[in-house]
């Protein structure tokens, strides 16, 4: 079995001494240093006490500057937070409370295996965060988690029902210039090949 590559970073000595030691007692993982010129880690674990704003600078570094995956680390961790956290590339929550060798491991292994983890009562409260943000954050302002705002998931819905663009101005009451525009600006932001991409996307998330 190949071993996962992690690099383990924590806010104090003591925590990184006392992760770091349990980690490498593990076969299934194998815990490098950040300065030894070794390829990149598959996993990132770090360990805090709480999410405040340096965590989540650290962590769209870690986003940003690297392709590694991340798992966190954390004594205490809202419903805010964990969205702020989420936003930032982390891909496993796991409670400093519940952080035994095993278990960290295994979360481990599933994040490096592309999955994601939380516990699963944060599950149940992220849904209602997002759930929230949606509702009163961005859905006035005609905006979705999905990254398509109102008038193009509007647009899409017609395309997908066969409607030509010169169609689907005259329902909407715009140009036939904006529905190009709309349609390009959607394609591009989201890397998409053509429409009908771009209505599979959109039926994929649940909007038309």
């Amino acid at each position: 079995m190949e071993r996962i590559t992690v690099v383990l970073r924590a806010q104090d000595p003591i925590s990184q001494a006392g992760v770091a030691s349990q980690l490498r007692a593990r076969p299934e993982v194998s815990v490098v240093e950040r300065d030894e010129g070794e390829p990149t880690p598959q996993v990132v674990v770090m360990v805090v006490d709480a999410v405040d704003d340096e965590v989540l600078r650290v962590l769209r570094n870690i986003q940003r500057t690297s392709t590694c995956r991340t798992v966190l680390v954390t004594t205490d961790i809202d419903e805010q937070k964990l969205v702020s956290a989420a936003e930032c590339g982390v891909a496993g929550v796991v409670r400093r409370s519940e952080s035994t060798p095993e278990h960290l491991v295994q979360v481990i292994g599933t994040v490096a295996r592309g999955e994601g983890h939380l516990p699963s009562d944060l599950l149940g409260r992220l849904l209602e965060e997002v759930g929230r943000l949606q509702g009163q954050v961005l859905g006035p302002r005609g905006l979705h988690f999905t990254g398509l705002a109102a008038r193009e998931v509007d647009v899409l819905r017609l395309v997908a029902e066969g409607y030509d663009t010169a169609d689907i101005a005259t329902k909407l009451a715009y140009s036939e210039r904006t529905i190009k525009n709309v349609l390009h600006s959607v394609m591009t932001r989201l890397q998409l090949r053509n429409r009908s991409h771009a209505v599979a996307y959109a039926m994929r998330q649940g909007l038309i």
